[in-house]
């Protein structure tokens, strides 16, 4: 007889915790908390300092939301901070009403800067901003990829003193000495999961070379916190506190539990636009049949993806090998059978797709907990038609499992998510070239002028399809999130060639830091765009 499985065995099941029964620890709106083991108290509209208390009225706020309540006491104390909470939830407005008392405004310089994982989020950001920051002298400026820089370098001359950007823009602003961050007090990544999606860590990593050598106040704003989420806080924070705000039983150990329904003959494509959205750092994707296995490996790599199968057929040593290579980071997507995975451990495993609902009850558990192991978040998501549907519902009143269906994205979600992240790439790449490769470049600036004009339904704007499609196989075989082994840091150093030498950050004193080791100083030359500015991509 198999081994009963209750609900506190189960990831995401609504088992009683010790937090949540304690009223104290509860946040309004059926929010579950999770606070530092030295919390503070949470603070009201009333107990905000006068020029806070101000900028409300100037919001239009009558009353703090939850994350601000509660995250606001760290934050005004100076403490770093990873706060966990959704869109929508108010933590913009968390991160700029601290900044008040701790910004001058008569030193005209950076003095805060907000990294964001799009030009769209980074709008909304500046606009919030000027409305708390209004008649205080404090001014805010955007800085993102698609517009020329002159607006930009102009505000940044004039001593804004708030930054709110993509973190390849502030990188270029950084390389072309517009953007000096030596007087910066207070630095947040809104969205870091994003950013990471994205791509954006090597940039940001960038970014890190040109921080003070002093501490900096550091918050992070995440929706999950998968493994290289926390790797970026302990790269960049020191000694942060964790404050987790969700909906349900959801927090930083959650596994979240998604379905999308789709006809049987569409999941082959709803798997790949779920895995482009998615862009999970490893997944794992479990079939019924060995020759769905195939089916799905062969999908999948002839979409470009780092991908294998792990069946029964397969030998020894090269189960070992292909095991070996998706916990070394190697291999991005495993396909197999739950005989295959049976007693496979693969640490950091972010997403686990069901491609089809397993035959039993018990095998969804099991499926389930490859992910959100050792307190990281994870993700499982099932592909099923209208009567698969009915049979996942049933699994999840079995093991009281909140189960939410997740739309099928679009055409148009995939092609905006995976054209943000391109172009991130190619930005990225764009400015490690020297200026013999730029010369290169710029003699097919006019004919790329000229596909991009041609219409839509012309087979011309394909070419540039194919290019773009090129360079984005190519980065679907690179990590996407660096470590520090031997080759990775031969490549990134190569890939820095022709960088100008930067400070790197210290986390306590204001001693000096230690340097990675000289670059070579440059200033290549960049033809004046249409805007007065120097040449720019579309989305840093």
């Amino acid at each position: 007889m198999p081994e009963e499985i209750s609900p506190t065995m189960i990831p995401g099941a609504d088992a009683p915790a010790a937090d949540a029964a304690d009223p104290a620890t509860l946040a309004p709106e059926g929010l579950s908390v999770s606070e530092p083991e030295n919390a503070l108290p949470k603070v009201g509209l009333a107990d905000l300092p006068e020029a806070m208390r101000s900028a409300c009225v100037r919001a239009g706020w009558q009353s703090l939301m939850p994350v601000q309540s509660l995250a606001l006491p760290y934050l005004l104390e100076g403490r770093d901070i990873m706060v966990q909470s959704r869109t929508g939830s108010g933590k913009t407005g968390c991160y700029l009403l601290p900044m008040l008392p701790r910004l001058d405004p008569a030193l005209k310089a950076p003095q805060a800067l907000v990294l964001a994982p799009t030009r769209e989020l980074a709008v909304q950001v500046e606009r919030e901003a000027a409305v708390i920051f209004a008649d205080t002298g404090i001014q805010t400026v955007a800085v993102y990829g698609g517009v020329g820089y002159k607006k930009q370098m102009d505000a940044l001359h004039d001593g804004a003193q708030v930054i709110v950007g993509t973190p390849g823009r502030v990188l270029d602003h950084l390389l072309r000495r517009t953007l000096d961050l030596k007087d910066l007090r207070v630095l947040v990544f809104d969205e870091a999961d994003r950013m990471l999606s994205i791509g954006f860590y090597p940039d940001m990593k960038e970014v890190q070379r040109y921080l003070p050598r002093k501490r900096i106040h550091t918050c992070l704003f995440s929706a999950t916190y998968p493994p290289h989420v926390l790797k970026l806080a302990a790269e960049f924070m020191s000694e942060p506190s964790l404050l987790s705000l969700s909906q349900k039983e959801v927090h930083v150990a959650e596994v979240q539990h998604l379905f999308c329904e789709v006809k049987p003959m569409d999941k082959d494509r709803a798997l790949v636009r779920l895995l482009e959205t998615e862009n999970p750092a490893s997944a794992l994707i479990f079939c019924n049949t060995k020759a769905n296995v195939h089916y799905v490996t062969g999908v999948l790599q002839g979409f470009g993806y780092s991908a294998d199968e792990l069946s029964a057929d397969l030998s020894q040593n090269r189960r070992e090998a292909v095991l070996d290579k998706i916990r070394k980071g190697r291999l991005q997507y495993l396909v197999a059978t739950d005989v295959a995975a049976r007693g496979i451990d693969i640490p950091a495993l972010s997403h686990v797709f069901l491609y089809e609902p397993p035959e039993d009850h018990e095998s969804y558990i099991h499926r389930a907990g490859r992910t959100g192991r050792a307190g990281a978040a994870g993700t499982v998501i099932s592909l099923v038609d209208v009567m698969q549907r009915m049979e996942l519902e049933r699994i999840a009143k079995h093991y009281k499992i909140a189960l939410m269906e997740l739309p099928l994205p679009t055409d148009e979600d995939v092609a905006q998510v995976a054209g943000t992240r391109l172009t991130a790439i190619l930005e990225a790449r764009f400015r490690t070239l020297t200026g013999l490769e730029r010369m290169r470049v710029a003699r097919y600036a006019a004919l790329a002028r000229e596909l991009a004009r041609q219409s839509e339904e012309d087979d011309d704007v394909l070419l540039l399809g194919m290019l773009l499609d090129a360079c984005h196989q190519q980065s679907l075989q690179e990590n996407r999130f660096p470590d520090n082994s031997p080759a990775v840091a031969a490549r990134r150093h190569t890939e820095s060639r022709g960088r100008e030498s930067a400070p790197a950050r210290r986390e306590d004193g204001d001693g000096e830091a230690p340097r990675s080791g000289k670059r070579r100083r440059r200033s290549p030359r960049r033809r004046k765009d249409d805007n007065g500015g120097e040449g720019a991509g579309a989305e840093n």
